[in-house]
């Protein structure tokens, strides 16, 4: 069967947050702890991290928030000057709310962004006729569940309803002159989500597991070409595109310590599985001669995270992280369309609670590595890096 990423893949041109295009930075308290809570979060973020902590220990949690990702990407073609992105802010939002309906049964629901980037190059870029601009999102509405099967022992489980949106901006070269073209599109897509949590040394460790499934989206849009000579114009009419997207599985496992009283130290291993993305390809089906698929060969990852968390009053918690998140992609197929390079983040953070109302803030620093493409066309060297801040304001009612 042939596997593309499609529509979707050139989207992601951009310096999301995570290797890929994933986008991980779901609460500030977590991101502040380098996103290292799959074995420990228990307020309603833990939608995101691992259905089974939902359960927590409130009757009623709420959060909201959001993440401002602020990239630099350079691409330095070989023997050639450092090119740049024009500065692009991309704000992914976050929504989560969980209710003990009993005391083993606890219910929740989550509206984040799981995927996406956007991404502007210059406007003389040399990989323009690869990409120009680009915006991506996939919005996440996941309802969960979650039962406490013994005193040490909990499970959780969701449903992943995605809603994908694409546009991109493309130069056509036609020798003598240049054009544009203008895709946009969307999709719906549905997937699962399930998790555990047990505690492995009462007040002391704690692990969890937290799977979710692929979503396979299937995008249809429009293609507007512009500014293409007369000679052209027979061939390059304004015509419908789709194509497919299959998000990757993944799979987080976690641990947590709890030295001290106010204290916890927590690891995750997180496997993706981007190796579903074969080829990129844009579907014309009016026109098929337009279709172009090119190679890409991702292949699965593991990405680490280290956080701590410490609580120097009742009301006043500080955190620190590291995170190391490999590239997915080989060096002879990357190009300006899907740039990418090995990522280390530190993080910070500080939380407030006032009462029932409390304020969680990060700060995340990525450096994208040195990354040389061979690919046939456009060899070069990727690298950059990204500010991401976040901030999360929560309501919890015992």
């Amino acid at each position: 069967m042939k596997k593309t990423l499609s529509l979707v893949a050139l989207l992601a041109a951009g310096t999301s947050q995570a290797a890929g295009f994933q986008i991980n930075t779901q609460s500030a308290r977590s991101t502040g702890m380098g996103n290292a809570a799959a074995a420990w979060l228990d307020d309603s973020s833990a939608v995101y991290s691992n259905a089974a902590n939902i359960l927590g220990d409130k009757k009623l949690d709420v959060s909201v928030g959001d993440t401002g990702i602020l990239p630099t990407l350079k691409f330095t073609p070989e023997g050639g000057a450092t090119e740049g992105q024009k500065t692009t802010l991309s704000p992914p939002p976050h929504l989560f709310a969980t209710y003990k309906v009993m005391d083993k049964l606890a219910v929740g629901l989550g509206i984040y962004t799981p995927f996406g980037a956007r991404s502007r190059w210059v406007d003389d870029f040399s990989g323009r006729f690869r990409a120009r601009e680009s915006a991506m999102a996939v919005y996440n509405i996941n309802p969960t569940v979650a039962y406490q099967v013994h005193e040490r022992f909990r499970v959780g489980a969701g449903l992943d309803i995605g809603r994908g949106t694409l546009e991109l901006k493309r130069g056509l070269d036609f020798v003598e002159s240049e054009g544009n073209v203008h895709l946009g599109g969307g999709a719906w897509g549905f997937g699962a989500n399930v998790g555990v949590q047990g505690v492995v040394v009462p007040k002391l460790i704690t692990a969890g597991v937290h799977y979710r499934s692929p979503m396979k989206l299937t995008f249809k849009g429009d293609a507007d070409f512009q500014d293409v000579p007369a000679e052209f114009q027979g061939r390059l009419k304004d015509t419908i595109v789709q194509g497919d997207v299959t998000l990757p599985q993944s799979i987080a496992a976690g641990v947590a310590v709890t030295p001290l009283e106010r204290l916890t130290l927590a690891f995750d291993a997180n496997w993706v599985d981007w190796s579903d993305f074969e080829q990129l390809a844009i579907e014309f089906p009016e026109n098929p001669a337009l279709n172009n698929p090119l190679p890409k060969r991702w292949k699965a990852t593991w990405n680490f995270h280290l956080g701590a968390e410490y609580g120097v009053t009742e009301a006043l918690h500080v955190r620190a992280g590291l995170v190391l998140d490999p590239s997915p992609s080989p060096q002879d197929t990357l190009t300006p369309d899907l740039p990418d390079a090995d990522r280390v983040a530190v993080t910070g953070g500080v939380g407030y609670a006032f009462g029932a109302l409390r304020a969680d803030a990060a700060y995340q620093y990525v450096t994208l590595s040195n990354n040389d493409s061979t690919a046939p066309g456009i060899p070069g060297r990727y690298n950059g890096h990204a500010h991401v801040f976040g901030l999360t304001l929560g309501y919890s009612m015992q």
